[in-house]
């Protein structure tokens, strides 16, 4: 007897069923495939090709297999693709983001490297503060946690990624800092397990100088004869795993993120390595592209660049023993010369010297027409990215550094530039002035 007709579809519709629930039990691993295969990737684009032809190519570190306490990878790890390795995982591949407003204000394409989005202590110096303790540990100078302790002299932000990176490495952290810093920074080393020690500020020629005082401390711990462990010194300020840092991970990241095309690379400095390091690496890459320091009040880094001495002829190198002009500027600004500066002073091309009104109008600017809350550093370079611009015209491509949070300048910089009122008319001539 033929089937009949109306029946037809249904068997078919069941038997569809009955194959299909056979087929995902012999295949379980069918689905997890096919979505991995077109799950759009949460990571940067893929290496560009600039126009010489060469390729940059960023490290994935969310990618690889886990690992036992021996190192050797463990096959069948419930490890996937997108999960990083402990909070060094969190450091480097920092978006970049286009400023809106002052690009609009400009006509240049103003970009800013978020690099408070580092997760370690959100700051540029994560970068720096975990090549110095690889560096050491490959060098033979630190071993986890065999008491060694690092030490440091530091304004706040290389204390903070210091201290968060001993802890996960570790190591416990000892840091020096001068008294006039805000009151958040010691307040955040201490919650990471930091040892802190606030010292009046003082020129480098004293002992008492914070940085001086980190380096007798480690000194002091290495040859006792009773503190477990080590003493390592960090010395931000001369190390070259500082500059290096940045010519291996950030200039690299702005490159590709620029797909090779930018005009010029604006930034402070603290230490130097952040502008020596991307710098460099542009340079290799870009030969005109433009290098512009971003200087604070009573820094003499501006006349170093633009007049190749610190001081004026009255005063030479190395006899200067007053302090610093006062400034409510945070993390850059140098009146010595350190070697990470003078790794790459001879690529840097001009320097702005940017007043702290100005600095406290672009923090506020910032927030009201932009709504990003950064700090005083990061206020700095974007007023010299704007002068800059104003310099080079519209058209042009600029890529600066956004350092960190405001949360770390709640207390000084930003309670003296005043409440955000949301004044929509604020204009940008107002807030940065035209002179150099």
């Amino acid at each position: 007897m033929a089937p009949t007709p109306h029946l037809t579809p249904t068997l078919a519709f069941l038997l569809g069923i009955l194959l299909t629930l056979g087929f995902k039990d012999l295949y379980p691993d069918l689905e997890r495939r096919f979505r991995r295969r077109w799950r759009p990737s949460a990571t940067l684009p893929a290496p560009s090709t600039s126009a010489a032809g060469d390729v940059v190519s960023l490290q994935d570190r969310t990618r690889g297999i886990a690992r036992n306490n021996d190192g050797k990878g463990m096959e069948g790890s419930w490890r996937g693709e997108g999960i990083g390795d402990g909070i060094e995982s969190t450091i480097g591949r920092t978006p970049l983001i286009r400023i809106r407003s002052l690009s609009e204000e400009t006509g240049c394409e103003i970009l800013g490297k978020a690099e408070f989005l580092n997760g370690a202590g959100q700051s540029p110096k994560d970068r720096v503060a975990l090549s110095i303790i690889n560096t050491a540990e490959e060098q033979g100078l630190l071993k986890a946690n065999s008491g060694d302790v690092i030490y440091e002299g530091t304004v706040g932000s290389t204390g903070i990624s210091l201290a968060t990176l001993c802890r996960a490495k570790g190591y416990k952290a000892h840091i020096c800092m001068p008294s006039d810093q805000s009151s958040e920074k010691s307040s955040l080393l201490l919650r990471l397990g930091a040892t802190v020690e606030r010292v009046p500020p003082a020129p480098i020629v004293d002992p008492a100088h914070f940085v001086n005082r980190a380096r007798s401390l480690a000194a002091a711990h290495t040859a006792s004869p009773v503190v477990p462990g080590r003493g390592f010194f960090a010395d931000q300020f001369e190390t070259p795993a500082n500059w290096l840092a940045h010519f291996s991970s950030t200039g690299p990241e702005i490159y590709a993120q620029c797909s090779g095309h930018l005009d010029a690379f604006v930034a402070g400095a603290g230490t130097g390595g952040t502008i020596t390091g991307v710098a460099k690496f542009l340079k290799s890459k870009i030969p005109k592209v433009r290098i512009v320091l971003a200087d604070p009040e009573g820094s003499g880094l501006y006349n170093r660049v633009k007049y190749g001495v610190m001081f004026d002829a009255k005063e030479r190198e190395g006899t200067r023993r007053r302090q610093q002009v006062d400034t409510i500027v945070e993390g850059i600004g140098l009146n010595r010369v350190t070697a990470n500066f003078e790794e790459g002073r001879e690529v840097v091309d001009d320097a702005y010297r940017v007043s702290d009104e100005e600095a406290m109008h672009m923090a506020r600017w910032l927030v009201e027409k932009d709504g990003i809350f950064v700090g005083s550093s990061s206020a700095v370079n974007c007023v010299a990215a704007v002068k800059l611009a104003r310099e080079l015209g519209q058209g042009h491509r600029i890529v600066t550094i956004l350092c960190d949070s405001g949360t770390r300048h709640l207390s000084k910089f930003l309670a003296k530039a005043g409440e955000i009122g949301g004044e929509t008319d604020m204009k940008l001539h107002n807030v940065v002035g035209d002179k150099a």
